[in-house]
């Protein structure tokens, strides 16, 4: 997996982790993450996907309702929120790629609430690694690459690569956070 550190902490732009990289190597960093995601839940059972963890640093700035700013996510809802969000950078990468202008978001997730067992939760993986497979094997052999875009105001552009990678990094910034849950969860399951 790429070092996404720089990244998630400002100090490298995405883009700079893009140069050189192909479609071929976003499909196997993808195949790496979601392997990754699944190896998080290993052994989870389905209580531990509604369990509500301890997490004081729980900080949804972007939530819809402002009771659920300082929520805890359960496993489930950190499962859905990261595939979704990986297939949403998949959806922006491949109109990238095409050449086409972006306009608004791409976005859908699956209700948390309904992230409530061990089985939804490595479907929805496999599903959304399914799901961004396809948007790369939908590349054109001539991806539109000097095509780019900003997301976000105070963030540097990006092209197809990037905006791809973007929810790979965005992956790596919840696996801590689904082992810590995991970890929690064993510990409750070990007590009762």
């Amino acid at each position: 997996m790429l070092d996404f550190g720089p990244v998630l902490r400002r100090e490298k732009a995405i883009q700079e982790l893009a140069a050189g990289l192909g479609p071929s190597d976003l499909a196997g960093l993808t195949e790496e993450m979601c392997t990754l995601q699944l190896d998080a839940i290993q052994g989870a059972i389905d209580e531990d996907f509604s369990f509500v963890p301890d997490d004081p640093d729980a900080n949804d700035t972007f939530a819809a309702r402002s009771e659920d700013v300082g929520l805890s996510w359960t496993l489930g809802h950190v499962v859905v929120h990261t595939t979704a969000s990986s297939e949403e950078s998949a959806a922006l990468a491949l109109t990238l790629a095409r050449g086409l202008a972006i306009d608004g978001r791409s976005r859908y997730e699956v209700p948390w609430e309904r992230a409530t067992s061990a089985g939804f939760a490595r479907r929805r993986i496999e599903e959304s690694r399914r799901m961004r497979l396809s948007m790369l094997a939908a590349w054109p052999e001539q991806p539109h690459l000097e095509n780019f875009y900003s997301p976000f105001e105070d963030r540097p552009a990006m092209n197809a690569v990037g905006r791809f990678l973007s929810g790979l990094a965005h992956d790596t910034s919840h696996l801590e956070q689904m082992r810590k849950i995991m970890v929690q969860a064993r510990r409750r399951r070990s007590a009762a």
